[in-house]
């Protein structure tokens, strides 16, 4: 599901798309609750009806949220509003670059 710019998901308000894949599309947003900023990652709309793909889904943020290393983003949260999954994650500033040519190799 692609978001843009305003548009809410529960207490997130969508600001940008700062990355997308076959993995899912990842937008920058705000938590209003607690004023901050957060990355949002949602399963692409090619696939957010296939149920091996959001169990997949719900797997990976079980993961993520038993993990706790300076490495790895924190997860913040499994959210769902219209239908529509999302992980709620710390926003880590930086360069993608370094790892877009870390991944393609």
């Amino acid at each position: 599901m692609a978001l843009t710019a305003g548009t809410r998901l529960g207490p997130y308000e969508i600001a940008a798309q700062i990355g997308a894949g076959g993995m899912g599309e990842v937008y920058r947003a705000t938590d209003t609750n607690l004023k901050r900023d957060v990355a949002i990652k949602v399963l692409p709309a090619s696939v957010a009806g296939d149920a091996e793909r959001l169990a997949r889904f719900q797997r990976e943020a079980e993961v993520l949220a038993s993990l706790n290393h300076p490495n790895i983003a924190a997860i913040y949260g499994l959210e769902e509003a219209d239908s529509t999954k999302a992980l709620v994650m710390e926003l880590v500033e930086g360069p993608s670059t370094t790892l877009r040519r870390t991944l393609d190799a």
